[in-house]
Formats: C-alpha cells, structure tokens, sequence
C-alpha cells in the first residue's frame, strides 16, 4: 500500500462515505484498512495516528489525516475540485457544510430507535430547507460554483442519492437537482463509483452499528 492513499474507517459509509466520494471523483484510487475492534482502535491512538482519538483517518502524501471538513479541503484543492479563488471557496463550503449538515442528520438514523419522527424531520428539513437551495442554484448553471466541479457537487450527488433511498420521490418537485443528478451520473470517476462491486458502501445496518458501539464505545 506504499504510496497509495489509505483510508481506515468502519466497513460503512459515516464520515468516511464523502472521502470515499470525492477521492472517486476525482479519479484516485484508495486502499481501506476496516475498523472491527476496540484493540485496533486503541492500537492508533497509542501509535499517535489520530490527533483527537476520532476516525476517520486518511494516510495521504505521507500525512495522517483527520477531522472530515479538512481532509475533504485537502483533497479538493490537491485534485483542483475547490474553486478558483477564494469567492469560489467560500461559496463551495458554504455548500458543503450545508450538505453536510442534512446528511449528519441520515446517518444519524441508524443510531436511534424511534426513526419515524426523525425520518420525518429530515424529510421536513430536506424539503423546506435544504433542497430548495440547490435547486435555485442550479437554475441555469451546470455545477454549483464558478462553472466547474467542485467537492459540493460531489456532495450533492451523495446526498441526494442518500435522501432517495429514504424517500424515492423527494425529488419530484426539484427538477433542476435531478437534471443535475443525471448529469453527475455520467461523470466517469463517478459512474465508476454508482458500478456494483465499487468500494461506495451500502446504507447502514445494525451491523455496522454495533461495531461502531462496541469500537468506540458510544462515541460516533
């Protein structure tokens, strides 16, 4: 794996999924290293690999990387996905914290047991607050900032894929969103990436909830 960028994170999407997304985008391949057990876990924070004790961890350009928001910076401007000066830059985090935001709120799901009234409020949230943002957005440009693709497309390809399979219609009224889902789709790295067999993980279970517990014992 030298030389390669190594992700080391739970078998399932959480935090790691955009990382996943992003690196796919933009064409770089990667290597996982699956967190199964506490003993592992324990093992990188005695070993100085994670400078908080949080995962994800991403082994890139001989750096150990941490914490999402950076990482995700990291990657983009290394792969030209983060705008062209720093207008573009604040705009596309604003986007992507945004993004981020609703899509906490999904993967939160699996940790809770009464999903109904929070279902509902993502699908509340996603409507009135969320979408109708990127939808304005997209009313006559292709991508979301400055012309060219950058990471909160990417995330917005995700999070709207992650909103579908929760609510399959939630798209119905956002015409320009889908148009642009369509158009992502055709993106090489990502079409890859939408391919059976690719490293994109499937929705959470109890499985990967129970590792995460007993990994971190309760902490996410």
């Amino acid at each position: 794996m030298a030389g390669k960028v190594v992700l080391t994170y739970f078998d399932g999407r959480g935090k790691m999924e955009s990382i996943r997304w992003l690196l796919a985008a933009a064409e770089v391949e990667f290597e996982e290293v699956l967190l199964k057990t506490r003993e592992q876990y324990e093992k990188l924070v005695s070993d100085g690999d994670l400078m908080y004790q949080q995962v994800p961890l991403v082994e890139i350009d001989g750096m150990k990387l941490i914490q999402t928001k950076a990482i995700l910076q990291y990657i983009a401007e290394k792969y030209n996905l983060h705008g062209k000066d720093l207008k573009d830059k604040v705009m596309i985090n604003m986007y992507s914290e945004g993004l981020m935001d609703l899509m906490e709120m999904i993967m939160t799901l699996s940790f809770v047991t009464d999903k109904k009234p929070k279902l509902e409020n993502i699908e509340t949230q996603a409507k009135e607050r969320y979408l109708p943002v990127f939808e304005k957005a997209l009313s006559g440009p292709v991508y979301l900032v400055g012309g060219k693709l950058s990471f909160a497309d990417v995330q917005l390809m995700e999070c709207t894929l992650m909103l579908e399979e929760k609510f399959p219609a939630i798209l119905a009224d956002f015409r320009n969103v889908k148009s642009f889902q369509g158009r992502m789709s055709r993106l090489p790295g990502i079409s890859k990436f939408l391919q059976p067999g690719s490293k994109r993980k499937p929705q959470q279970d109890d499985v990967f909830t129970k590792t995460v517990m007993e990994v971190l014992k309760h902490k996410f």
